[in-house]
């Protein structure tokens, strides 16, 4: 076999070692999302989470910050085959996975939706209720991400966002490499920003033992 030949034949095995090897990887990572997610079922109680926005079979959803989607599948249990859930993510991998995972399983209800700094990018009036989960500390454009979230909404939808607390006071900047926000800040933006807050259910202790509030809002009805 001549020398090239046999050097574009081990370059090639090279590569399909590889990928066989990502793929092994990236499954035992699901493997222990998945083992993850059900002790998170534990302290997350996602069934009340999902009470809590009023969502039933046929909603419609986005779960902003989807990550690899532990809301995401829970929420397409609830809505159905007849439902929709927006898995909306900035992170195009994790949005990838997730999709594919989704497809895997069947859920043509769950759609990824990859999302602007500063945008979702959801349809206007276009879903019964919002969900984030960990993920509003990140925002940069908070104002302009509320803003679109309340455009998505439809009259009355709810906006749930639950976050790990933080003492207020501080520079914006310094939650987000924290990871952490004041619940008044959360509340402060989200008013200034046309909705209405609700209530305050109870709120969670990680298995990590961080503590997250957990507050509803709503688009009000009269728009």
């Amino acid at each position: 076999m001549p020398v090239v030949q046999r050097r574009v034949i081990i370059g090639l095995a090279a590569i399909f070692v590889a990928m066989c090897v990502t793929a092994g990887v990236l499954a035992l990572q699901d493997r222990i999302s998945e083992s993850n997610w059900t002790s998170r079922d534990r302290w997350q109680r996602p069934q009340e989470v999902m009470d809590e926005l009023g969502l039933k079979a046929g909603s419609t959803v986005a779960d902003i910050g989807a990550g690899r989607g532990y809301f995401t599948f829970r929420l397409a249990e609830r809505v159905g085959s007849g439902g929709r859930v927006f898995a909306v993510d900035i992170d195009e991998n994790d949005l990838r996975r997730l999709g594919n995972r989704a497809k895997d399983q069947g859920l043509l209800q769950v759609v990824t939706v990859s999302s602007a700094p500063n945008d979702p990018r959801l349809e206007p009036s276009s879903v019964d209720a919002i969900l984030v989960v960990n993920a509003y500390h990140e925002m940069r454009d908070y104002d302009a991400m509320l803003q679109a979230m309340f455009r998505a909404l439809r009259p009355g939808g709810r906006l749930a966002i639950i976050d790990e607390g933080s003492e207020p006071g501080k520079p914006r900047s310094s939650y987000h490499s924290s990871h952490e926000i004041p619940e008044s800040l959360v509340r402060e933006d989200a008013e200034r920003n046309g909705f209405r807050f609700l209530h305050k259910p109870q709120g969670f202790r990680t298995g990590d033992g961080d503590d997250w509030y957990f507050l509803i809002f709503e688009k009000p009805a009269a728009q």
